[in-house]
């Protein structure tokens, strides 16, 4: 199994739930999401909905932000979060965890991470650090720019601080902020031209099949430890944990990587192909991973999940 040491540690303790899940009946014939309007977690819930289906259970998507989200499992009033994205929303996690009104299922994004990134004809060149930006023939084909997201969010401060400390030489660049979509039309046309080009860029995300994306190594840590590893949590209202074990188990094994999450936001975000479509072709296309996360996972009425959703595609 594709498990991070908490997705272990926390299916562990789930044991004796998940091992009743054939003997006894889930509670919720309903399942209701916080689903915020991420291309993401847009396509992965409704994958999550295509495959609950057929195991007898509905669904509800609550379009929530994040930080309301958290406060509705708190409360009861929503079920399962599937972009928990730390340490970006650590606060309101933290919250929640103290409280004990959420489990938290670990990762179910493999690879997520934020930081400096190029296309990849530049990185292919040799500019594989952020240590390299500055360099005097690599600072004339960026132009001195750097072109990042929204002025006033998490990931401006960063790079503001980082001019502002010359991290990387970058005291004297042009930091041009826009929004996201600003952003990458900027890198689009770059791209298109084979200019060298630097950016904020993160996974998963359509630029990165689209641009064919590097994040460069960032030893300083501008964009947080690890080199801008992020975590993609599954998060659940403990109560709804505690009646479901047959869901949980289900949720638990619930594992992507940031690539496969990319291919299925470029479709759906950039070439604007129908949900419901991209969703239905994600899971006909990759019969393993479905059959991992069907593993042991029944019908609302106690027959095989595996060949009840096979059946339904």
């Amino acid at each position: 199994m594709r498990r991070t040491t908490t997705r272990l540690m926390a299916a562990l303790a789930l044991l004796p739930l998940a091992a009743h899940a054939n003997a006894a009946t889930d509670e919720a014939t309903q399942v209701s999401f916080v689903a915020p309007p991420w291309p993401g977690v847009t396509v992965k819930t409704e994958i999550m909905a295509q495959i609950l289906a057929p195991l007898g259970y509905a669904n509800e998507r609550q379009e929530l932000s994040s930080t309301v989200g958290y406060k509705t499992l708190q409360t009861g009033d929503s079920d399962v979060f599937l972009a928990g994205w730390l340490p970006a929303q650590q606060e309101s996690f933290n919250a929640a965890m103290d409280d004990g009104s959420i489990v938290d299922l670990g990762n179910n994004v493999t690879g997520a991470r934020m930081g400096f990134a190029v296309p990849g004809y530049v990185y292919d060149a040799g500019v594989t650090s952020a240590e390299q930006l500055d360099d005097p023939e690599n600072r004339e084909r960026f132009e001195g720019r750097y072109y990042s997201i929204e002025s006033g969010s998490t990931v401006s401060d960063f790079i503001n601080d980082a001019k502002r400390n010359d991290t990387y030489g970058l005291g004297d660049w042009e930091l041009l902020e826009s929004s996201t979509p600003g952003m990458l039309s900027a890198v689009r046309s770059a791209y298109d031209e084979k200019r060298w080009v630097a950016f904020y860029g993160w996974t998963p995300h359509w630029m990165v099949p689209e641009f064919d994306m590097h994040i460069l190594d960032d030893p300083e840590g501008i964009y947080g430890e690890n080199q801008g590893r992020s975590d993609v949590r599954t998060i659940v209202a403990k109560p709804f944990s505690e009646a479901n074990p047959n869901l949980m188990r289900l949720l638990d094994q619930f594992v992507l990587t940031a690539d496969q999450q990319s291919d299925f936001i470029r479709e759906y975000g950039l070439e604007e192909r129908e949900l419901e479509t991209v969703a239905h072709d994600w899971l006909q296309n990759h019969p393993d991973e479905l059959a991992e996360f069907l593993d042991g996972v029944t019908t609302r009425d106690g027959e095989p999940g595996l060949a009840a959703v096979k059946a339904s595609l």
